[in-house]
């Protein structure tokens, strides 16, 4: 694999789509790959890696020694959240009040979050209601240890652009609405949207945080 070929065209097509000049940071999905494979893609100025496995990030983060942001991309079993909580810089699938009492009694410092919102309202995927997610908001500020500052959406698992751009457009204008009502000083500015077969509509629909994995490591 040309890891740094992948990153350099991934770097041209955001330069291309966010016209805006908006900052568009690249997430890299390691599920999939080992130590040396971060390594290279720290060495390209990746400096994001995002594992949804609590055992796999721990075993990663103890052999790499660079200073790497961790973010928690997957699904936090509540059990598991003294084990990881303080070794992360960002939780990007908060999604119910019960992960976040467990935050709150572990963690050590405000926690940056993004809210996971199942914007498809796909039973298989996790994540509040787009519905709840004003009320959501309201009881995190119980929760000193949360600090929100986006909300995250999983597109469904389609070759339809139409229904990815409808799922993607629904988060950003969820955040839009959230901005007006100033929720005591929450920002949630910030959309974690987008993996390897959709990041480019996701940044055409206001993406800040892409997720990817497969597209840095093909050959």
């Amino acid at each position: 694999m040309n890891i740094s070929k992948n990153v350099d065209k991934v770097r041209r097509n955001i330069e291309l789509v966010a016209a805006d000049g908006r900052n568009v940071n690249i997430v890299a999905a390691t599920k999939y790959v080992g130590v040396q494979q971060i390594k290279d893609l720290f060495a390209c100025g990746i400096t994001m890696m995002g594992e949804n496995r609590v055992d796999a990030l721990l075993e990663k983060k103890s052999q790499i020694s660079l200073p790497i942001e961790w973010h928690f991309i997957g699904t936090l079993q509540s059990r598991k959240v003294k084990e990881v909580i303080n070794e992360i810089s960002c939780l990007h699938s908060l999604d119910r009040l019960s992960l976040a009492k467990e935050i709150q009694k572990y963690r050590r410092e405000p926690l940056p979050c993004f809210i996971q919102v199942n914007v498809s309202k796909e039973e298989s995927k996790h994540g509040i209601d787009v519905d709840e997610v004003i009320s959501f908001l309201e009881a995190l500020k119980s929760y000193p240890m949360i600090k929100v500052v986006g909300l995250m959406t999983m597109a469904p698992n389609t070759d339809d652009p139409t229904v990815i751009r409808r799922c993607f457009k629904g988060l950003k204008q969820l955040q839009e609405k959230i901005a007006t009502l100033n929720q005591g000083g929450v920002t949630c500015d910030r959309l974690s949207m987008g993996m390897s077969q959709d990041y480019m509509i996701a940044i055409e629909e206001g993406a800040t945080h892409i997720r990817l994995g497969s597209i840095l490591f093909q050959d």
